[in-house]
């Protein structure tokens, strides 16, 4: 099984390395800011515990195998896959604002725990608690390695 956030050593250094981004640290791909890319990963830990809703997306993303390899697989994850238009539209602040979000809601999502109920995503419907653990780990470590961090 691949790193998750209910791990402490796991979620810590992910922290760590949000902590190192700032306002001028540049994409290596893509369009986000840096705030924008922290405020991306802050709402996505926010539509895993239902706080933000996002609209169901039809397509094969609830086969398995695209669940092993988007959650499970050893293979980095494309650049520039598409993301839910939610995920995007949220207001900003400054870079540290944003930082403590993401810390914030991240320990949120942590208090609901390995075995905690979270909401369905969008793109892969019902996952168990485990799963989105390690999807939510993929993702930041995604998009901090975007910003080279």
């Amino acid at each position: 099984m691949g790193k998750t956030v209910f791990d402490e050593t796991a979620r810590r250094a992910l922290l760590e390395r949000a902590m190192r981004v700032h306002t001028g640290t540049k994409p290596r791909w893509g369009q986000f800011t840096a705030v924008k890319m922290l405020r991306h990963l802050s709402a996505s830990f926010e539509m895993a515990l239902g706080e933000l809703p996002c609209a169901p997306k039809p397509g094969p993303m609830k086969n398995w195998f695209v669940h092993w390899l988007v959650i499970d697989s050893p293979l980095p994850w494309p650049k520039g896959t598409p993301t839910a238009p939610e995920l995007l539209a949220q207001p900003t602040a400054g870079v540290e604002e944003e930082q403590q979000r993401l810390k914030t809601a991240l320990e949120r999502v942590v208090a609901h725990g390995p075995e905690g109920a979270f909401a369905d995503h969008p793109a892969f419907g019902k996952l168990s608690s485990a799963q989105w653990g390690r999807l939510i780990w993929r993702h930041v470590d995604h998009h901090l390695r975007q910003f080279g961090v």
